[in-house]
């Protein structure tokens, strides 16, 4: 009797952790609303895909995002509290107004030390605006060249060069030329492109891989600890495949041929940052078939060996349920000096509502503490 009745309970935590071995979803803290910071809402309109930057006083993130799927005008906003509070909607050039695409921020650094803010604007061409006062003020959007492309630029890197960043990003045939070159199926090719003066200027984009077998995108880069080996984590698009990885010893100049993710780490936009451990924090949206929480804004906790080995990782957290088939979670991940993560995406957080930008608050020692009991 004893037995029948602990059935339910049995069945029920296996959907929650779920139903492979290697989906370890050890917590759900999407109903903790006081870890939950509203960056921007507005009734009626739709806000999304942000990005954000930490800058080196360890509390001012700045978060830039369209007003509207995927384009629209450029949106920012500063915390100077490490993500508790936000500004209202700061001056921007007029140009931000044209965006395309999705924009991103990044911090780029000359060989002279000279520090700037560069944010990309993708389609065709991609275009830049520059900061050289921590997003005080900022240029209008130019062009970084004759070429184009697609959630530009989803990861930039600095390389073991002074100065020198790779910035990578990807194209299915339409914007990467003025006229589309498509292909039935559809040619994913990723790119990378290197800045050899701080983010000033450009080059021309490289080819990393092109195929239509599998649709590649979206890349999340980060670096082994040691610093040798680049990691690149993968959307696949197509939805036939889990999520792939590809790695790089020279910095980007060679690519292993691209290998696929175990399910617990298979979904879009992965974004992967470090805690004072030594463990990668990566959040995305969970597209993993399988998975209780599909379509959910999850996190990944493990160590880098776990990624490039195709091992599962530690455990899953489900940060905020979002209540759309698959529309949310293009993420901002920054860790504080204090070694707190704010996380900040949007997503489809009310039923009924417009997607709209949050940010999550959490430090791994106590999600391990709750994971042990």
């Amino acid at each position: 009797m004893r037995l029948l009745q602990l059935l339910p309970v049995v069945a029920g935590l296996l959907a929650i952790g779920g139903l492979q071995a290697d989906l370890p979803l050890a917590l759900d803290l999407a109903a903790e609303t006081a870890r939950q910071t509203v960056v921007d809402r507005e009734p009626g309109q739709y806000l999304g895909h942000p990005t954000t930057v930490l800058l080196e006083d360890g509390h001012t993130i700045l978060c830039v995002y369209p007003k509207g799927h995927g384009r629209g005008a450029i949106q920012f906003k500063r915390s100077t509290d490490g993500g508790h509070t936000w500004s209202e909607r700061l001056p921007v050039p007029a140009s931000w107004a044209t965006s395309k695409e999705t924009p991103t921020i990044h911090r780029v650094i000359d060989a002279q030390g000279r520090k700037r803010l560069v944010l990309f604007s993708g389609l065709h061409p991609i275009r830049t605006a520059l900061s050289e006062d921590d997003g005080g003020h900022w240029t209008e959007l130019m062009p970084a060249g004759e070429w184009g492309g697609i959630v530009a630029m989803a990861s930039v890197v600095p390389t073991h060069r002074p100065g020198e960043y790779l910035a990578l990003f990807h194209d299915d045939g339409r914007y990467f030329l003025p006229a589309p070159l498509t292909t039935k199926p559809p040619t994913f090719t990723l790119l990378s492109t290197r800045s050899t003066d701080g983010g000033l200027s450009w080059s021309f984009p490289e080819t990393i891989l092109s195929r239509s077998d599998i649709h590649l995108c979206e890349p999340g880069a980060v670096r082994s600890p040691d610093g040798r080996e680049l990691a690149v984590l993968l959307r696949e698009n197509s939805r036939s495949h889990n999520s792939f990885l590809i790695t790089t010893r020279d910095d980007g100049r060679t690519w292993s041929a691209p290998r696929e993710l175990p399910p617990a780490l298979t979904g879009d936009r992965h974004t992967a940052k470090y805690t004072h451990d030594g463990r990668l924090f990566v959040s995305f949206r969970d597209m993993a078939a399988d998975s209780p929480t599909k379509g959910d804004w999850v996190a990944w906790v493990g160590r880098y060996e776990n990624i490039v080995g195709g091992r599962p990782g530690q455990y899953r957290v489900r940060l905020m349920k979002n209540h759309h088939q698959y529309d949310c979670a293009y993420p901002g991940v920054e860790v504080l000096p204090d070694d707190t993560i704010v996380t900040t995406t949007y997503g489809h957080w009310t039923p009924g509502e417009q997607p709209y930008v949050v940010s999550v608050r959490l430090r791994l020692d106590e999600l391990d503490a709750r994971t042990k009991r």
